[in-house]
């Protein structure tokens, strides 16, 4: 077992995924893009620059909203979106007092492992982990109906860069 030093800090920065990142090439061994690809209407330019930045044979982990759980839930609400197609959504959302409108981009799985593959990864893992029982108190009233055993909210890839 390892253990990190109590002191050790992480490097954090804010990059534009629109752009080139600052980094050289093959600087890593591991990226980690939680919940950000959905903003991007095309995946292909951050994904061939988080290519990149990894190593061969490093990995880029991923995690998006589940797209079957996204549908599901539009239907509830008497849309009538497309599975099949890549479609943008837009949700005011309000934290802090503050109302921002959020541009999502959703897409179904297969235009995701499309992409992942476009870029030179290998996806390695694709998992649709079942919620913590502990946590189904805190779910909204129309999330608690159908959250049985296993409830599809998140997608996660493992993907090895080539």
């Amino acid at each position: 077992m390892t253990t990190m030093p109590e002191n050790r800090a992480a490097d954090l920065r804010v990059a534009d995924l629109a752009g080139p990142l600052p980094f050289p090439d093959d600087a890593f061994d591991d990226v980690i893009a939680s919940l950000v690809l959905h903003y991007l209407e095309d995946w292909g330019p951050a994904l061939a620059e988080l290519r990149r930045v990894l190593r061969p044979g490093g990995r880029l982990l991923v995690s998006v909203e589940h797209p079957f759980v996204i549908t599901l839930t539009q239907h509830k609400a008497g849309e009538r979106p497309g599975y099949f197609g890549t479609r943008n959504r837009v949700e005011e959302w309000t934290m802090g007092g503050q109302t921002s409108r959020l541009s999502f981009w959703d897409r179904p799985l297969h235009a995701m492992t499309e992409a992942f593959t476009a870029a030179g990864f290998r996806i390695s893992v694709i998992s649709e982990p079942p919620y913590a029982p502990e946590a189904r108190g805190l779910f909204p009233d129309e999330l608690r109906e159908i959250s049985g055993a296993r409830f599809l909210c998140f997608l996660f890839f493992v993907l090895e860069a080539g």
